[in-house]
């Protein structure tokens, strides 16, 4: 069993407050900003690297709650400090159909506190910490963070969120 102790994220957002705003690239090199979901609801989802063994279990069973996800209204984005062009294998070795977001100098992470110290083994080491973030952008592109989960485990988090969410029930 992986035992992950996160220590002091630097910021920690909560429900009800303001979704910070950004744009970044997606696999194909397009800029993508929060405001582009203007009426929309946004999962927000931030991975360590494309390609690894949780982070590919967590974005194939997105993948495969895509439908229900869509028909509900929601639109999925991943977000992780790969390059685009890592993003794009990763999409298409994959077949991901959602927007996979490169923030290489980690000032979105570190917004959302997706980035801060960890303790994986007894090594102490700055990371991604896996985070969701539902977030509701209105009219005017402003997100407001409607469920911020920190510290998910990649294998049942997707079936956990469809449930939270009441897109499947039990």
């Amino acid at each position: 069993m992986t035992v992950l102790v996160v220590l002091c994220p630097v910021t920690r957002l909560k429900e009800k407050t303001v979704a910070p705003g950004f744009t970044l690239l997606d696999a194909d090199g397009s800029p993508v900003s929060l405001s582009d979901f203007a009426g929309k609801k946004v999962i927000l989802y931030f991975y360590p690297a494309a390609m690894t063994p949780g982070c590919t279990i967590e974005a194939i069973d997105f993948g495969k709650a895509f439908t229900e996800l869509t028909d509900a209204g929601y639109v999925v984005i991943g977000i992780s400090p790969d390059p685009p062009e890592r993003l794009a294998a990763f999409r298409d070795k994959q077949g991901i159909a959602f927007n996979l977001l490169s923030d290489p100098t980690r000032e979105v992470l570190e917004a959302y506190g997706a980035f801060g110290t960890k303790v994986l083994y007894g090594k102490t080491f700055e990371g991604v910490i896996r985070s969701t973030f539902v977030i509701d952008v209105d009219a005017d592109g402003v997100g407001i963070i409607r469920l911020p989960l920190y510290n998910v485990r990649a294998t049942g988090h997707v079936d956990r969120l469809l449930h939270g969410l009441g897109v499947i029930s039990a």
